[in-house]
């Protein structure tokens, strides 16, 4: 240190120190959010509504999460119960609804679904299940974000949430939600998209064929087209 410079007090080290560490989350949150539209504009509306694979390869994926998260340590339950969405639906009324009304149901689902993910994060510390999550979290997120893009009209559609809504206290049900909503309302609505904007003859086009779900726990019923 030259002659007649001070050394710097405790807290405005600590000042620097903190200054620096804001510069450095910054850039990481730049790099992430970067790093998330790349991967978000490959997943582009055009090429999940149009090719009947990619829709199919995300419910592959959710089911792989289902199974793997069961073959983890058994998790906890938690202290209070967790509200989730209810992603089952009747087909034939969900083919009288337009598709901003679909879009919209949806998207409150992955919001609901996207909020009890982030709640269990926070008291679920088995490795196994904790990484689980993280994908979880990560998919459901990418697909909130995606459907965002999708905007036809304004939208009167309000969830009862009463109905819409169910309390579950085991964190691995998250995952058969996701897997159901992904499987169910997300591949018929990509299905009701393709016949307005893909070309004839492109995937995506076939009516997805109805597979049951299993049921939920605490005795709710079956959903009868995902």
């Amino acid at each position: 240190m030259g002659a007649g410079q001070q050394p710097l007090a405790p807290g405005r080290k600590m000042q620097c120190r903190d200054g620096q560490l804001s510069m450095e989350l910054n850039r990481l949150l730049l790099l992430t959010a970067f790093l998330l539209h790349i991967k978000l504009s490959r997943l582009s509306p055009a090429r999940l509504v149009c090719d009947n694979r990619l829709i199919q390869k995300y419910i592959s994926e959710a089911k792989d999460m289902e199974k793997r998260v069961s073959q983890c340590q058994e998790l906890p339950l938690l202290t209070q119960p967790l509200p989730l969405p209810m992603v089952d639906f009747s087909l034939r009324e969900w083919k009288t609804k337009p598709n901003e009304t679909k879009r919209q149901e949806i998207l409150w689902d992955l919001a609901l679904l996207v909020d009890a993910v982030t709640t269990v994060q926070g008291h679920v510390r088995q490795e196994c299940a904790a990484a689980l999550l993280g994908q979880l979290y990560k998919k459901a997120n990418a697909f909130l974000l995606l459907l965002k893009t999708f905007s036809w009209q304004v939208s009167a559609w309000q969830p009862d949430r009463a109905s819409r809504t169910t309390l579950q206290s085991h964190p691995s049900v998250i995952f058969l939600v996701y897997r159901q909503l992904v499987q169910g309302k997300l591949r018929f609505l990509f299905h009701d998209l393709a016949k307005d904007f893909c070309q004839e003859g492109s995937r995506g086009v076939p009516e997805p064929p109805s597979t049951p779900c299993p049921r939920l726990p605490q005795g709710h019923s079956e959903s009868p087209a995902c």
